[in-house]
């Protein structure tokens, strides 16, 4: 729109902001762009828009909690609103209040079904995105109510035999709560499930309540009745809660009158509420004699219409379908169950990297969590997944999912080439010419290599997602570039020669200008390790470039501006054994202290089990990380609260342990931990995809044979790899079979 250029909005804007007092917003934008690199485009739209919408609910939280303390808030409001808790944030002059210390919550739900109810660590369920929420308590006759987000303790698990269903159990003076929450298929639509047993010894009610808030905060609910049966609510005439049994009680309180909550024992009962502010709470009270049992089934429709491609035995299909890994270490079995859980329900067609914050779309994302499913053996999900890419490409070969996010291109052309290297398939023609136009959008977006600058021939700046700092030239970008066009080049090797060779000079020139750009810094760093990008020290955005070691494997695992900045980063940007990002995370990020690990892995540097530990200790009883975790409460303090590619990269972790590619040889068992040897169960992985083919690793121990790995494997071209068996702690052994078996030897100290 380019009228607007002839219009005088800037000298409008400044003079509407003196007239009444304000900073010139023109001017310090202009500043604010001096501390980024030029570059085309500003943060994506896309981010902006994420966080206005964030901020605007934090103002809406600033505007009703602080004032309304005595209502019953989700678990992060009452811990963060506790100045005797170590959770605790002063206000002061924030405009907006935002869950910065509890950010957890665990998704539920079916396979190949969008909709993702979450639950948060007191069993708050809030079965539709960005909704209201349903909640459980016990109240006595007397004494203290056993209000679940109150609770200091309780135990949470996620159990996934058979369905997946969310337990929660709260204890408090003589009573006990119990929720499960799980989403079931009902005549072919989706439906929420919330299972309650109570007890108490003395006798009371258990309390269903209708919450208009959420992790997040606050969200609306203008109206509710209960239906003349006395089974159901209906929540702003479109959604509806059933009961299994009827309300004894029932009480509706609006915001001018305060929290349900507060009219628990008023004698007046009421069936319908309507608050204009959007506050509506509701309680549904059923008897609860002493000292027995009761329960009641509440059911949530997630849809109103039938979904013909969800099937009965969804879970079973799936989990038959995965890599299995069988261990002794029961915390690390859990962790890699719950993340090919996860996995399976966050890939309905599209990849999200999240139930609630996160449930869109983005490249970066997508390409690790369909490896993710590449190696989990999902390999159906995963081309489903890819399938969606192409629409999103732009007409001059942009793969776009944010502006000014320059690797995705490269992402895409990776993962492509590892699913059709996993899977033993060839590219079909259709998808010739969109890995033709991305290999050469990479080429084309490519800056001069003249004038001899340090970003001379890298790609121009951009806002990187990986949070690595405000726009600038990311080596993370042109190392995913170069591995883009290195994939473009495998891709065409068997159908276009002069294709082939295109890419390979383009990958060839572009990692020289890499090279050259790094060795500028290495001379003005005065050590080869790598800054994130030719104009910065070495700070915590130095994790980006690590991509060139994991996952692209551009470089040796031994080379050495790899491994000084593992020792960088080691040392100055490690709290409590795990990654600490200080910029706009400002937390403990799982999902990248893994990739640190998975170098070192690489390096054989038996560190890699420390970070690996660290991250298990990370994760909620319910086996998920959120995107950056407190380094005091332990609990999210930025993103989705169920981050999947933090499940992810656990996934990829134990799968790289145990099985992983270097050039032609496929290494096995190179991370096992020496801890789970031994004589009462054998070790197992598989069968796991890799780019030769598919194998199962069993490691076995006895008195009289040692060590023995053995492993069953079919190969794409029915012949073997080199294999390098490198089990920590024994001596390495080369083999080369479909099927075979090696004893191994205890290194000498």
């Amino acid at each position: 729109m380019t009228w607007l250029k002839w219009l005088p909005w800037r000298y409008v804007v400044r003079y509407v902001a003196h007239k009444h007092g304000f900073i010139d917003p023109i001017a310090l934008l202009a500043r604010l762009h001096n501390f980024a690199q030029p570059s085309e485009v500003g943060e994506p739209i896309e981010l902006l828009r994420a966080g206005v919408v964030f901020h605007a609910r934090g103002l809406i939280n600033s505007r009703v909690i602080q004032h309304n303390l005595d209502w019953v808030w989700p678990y992060w409001i009452e811990r963060q609103f506790d100045p005797y808790d170590v959770s605790f944030i002063p206000r002061a002059f924030s405009i907006t209040h935002i869950n910065l210390t509890h950010r957890n919550w665990t998704a539920i739900g079916w396979p190949d079904c969008p909709e993702l109810p979450i639950v948060d660590p007191r069993g708050l369920l809030t079965p539709f995105l960005d909704g209201w929420s349903l909640d459980a308590w016990i109240m006595p006759q007397q004494g203290e109510y056993l209000l679940p987000s109150r609770a200091l303790q309780c135990q949470q698990q996620l159990r996934m035999a058979g369905d997946i269903s969310i337990s929660t159990e709260t204890v408090l003076q003589g009573m006990t709560l119990v929720t499960q929450a799980s989403v079931e298929l009902e005549d072919g639509i989706a439906v929420c499930k919330l299972r309650l047993r109570a007890k108490s010894d003395q006798q009371g009610y258990l309390v269903l309540a209708l919450r208009p808030q959420n992790p997040e905060g606050i969200s609306f609910i203008h109206r509710v009745r209960l239906n003349s049966e006395r089974t159901a609510w209906q929540v702003d005439d479109n959604k509806r809660v059933e009961f299994s049994r009827k309300a004894e009680r029932h009480h509706v309180s609006t915001y001018r009158q305060g929290d349900v909550y507060i009219h628990l024992n008023d004698a007046q009962e009421q069936t319908d509420g309507v608050c204009d502010v959007g506050m509506v709470t509701a309680a549904a009270l059923f008897a609860l004699p002493a000292d027995e049992w009761q329960e009641l089934e509440v059911s949530v429709p997630l849809t109103t219409e039938r979904n013909e491609q969800l099937q009965t035995d969804a879970w079973r299909q799936e989990q038959q379908k995965t890599c299995k890994l069988t261990c002794p270490d029961a915390h690390y079995q859990f962790l890699y169950d719950a993340a090919v859980t996860s996995l399976i329900l966050h890939s309905p067609e599209d990849v999200y990297p999240g139930p609630y914050t996160y449930k869109r779309f983005w490249f970066r994302d997508a390409a690790f969590i369909i490896h993710a499913l590449l190696c989990a053996g999902l390999t159906e999900r995963a081309e489903r997944a890819l399938n969606q890419f192409p629409p999103r490409q732009t007409l001059l070969g942009y793969f776009r999912s944010q502006e000014g996010e320059w690797d995705a291109n490269g992402e895409v052309l990776w993962i492509l080439k590892r699913y059709f290297e996993m899977t033993g398939r060839k590219m079909p023609a259709d998808w010739h010419g969109p890995v033709q136009s991305g290999a050469r959008w990479i080429s084309r977006k490519r800056l001069s290599d003249k004038p001899d600058t340090p970003h001379a021939g890298l790609l121009p700046p951009g806002f990187s997602a990986e949070h690595l700092g405000p726009n600038d030239y990311y080596y993370w970008d042109d190392f995913w570039g170069v591995a883009g066009l290195q994939a473009a080049s495998t891709l065409f090797a068997s159908t276009d020669l002069q294709q082939q060779h295109e890419f390979a000079q383009a990958a060839t020139s572009f990692s020289a200008a890499i090279d050259k750009s790094l060795a500028q810094c290495a001379q003005r760093l005065k050590r080869p390790g790598m800054p994130a990008s030719p104009y910065r020290r070495l700070d915590a955005g130095a994790i980006g470039s690590l991509a060139a070691g994991y996952p692209v494997q551009l470089w040796a695992p031994d080379d050495p501006r790899l491994l000084d900045t593992v020792e960088f980063l080691l040392r100055r940007c490690f709290v409590k054994d795990a990654f600490y990002q200080d910029m706009i995370h400002s937390g403990l990020n799982a999902y990248l202290t893994l990739h640190v690990a998975q170098v070192l892995l690489r390096a054989k540097d038996p560190r890699y089990l420390t970070l690996m530990d660290a991250v298990a200790a990370l994760a909620s009883p319910t086996g998920q990380w959120p995107e950056a975790i407190h380094p005091a409460t332990g609990g999210g303090c930025m993103g989705d609260g169920h981050h999947v590619w933090a499940a992810a990269e656990w996934l990829l972790m134990m799968r790289n342990c145990f099985v992983r590619e270097e050039g032609q040889t496929l290494v096995l068992c190179g991370g096992v931990p020496q801890r789970w040897l031994g004589p009462e169960t054998p070790v197992y992985f598989g069968p796991a995809p890799t780019s030769f083919g598919s194998i199962s690793v069993e490691i076995t121990v006895s008195a009289e044979s040692g060590v023995l790995v053995k492993w069953q494997a079919d190969w794409h071209n029915g012949s073997a790899p080199v294999m390098e068996i490198t089990l920590p702690g024994y001596v390495a052994v080369s083999a080369q079979a479909a099927t075979g078996a090696v004893t191994l030897s205890k290194q000498e100290a």
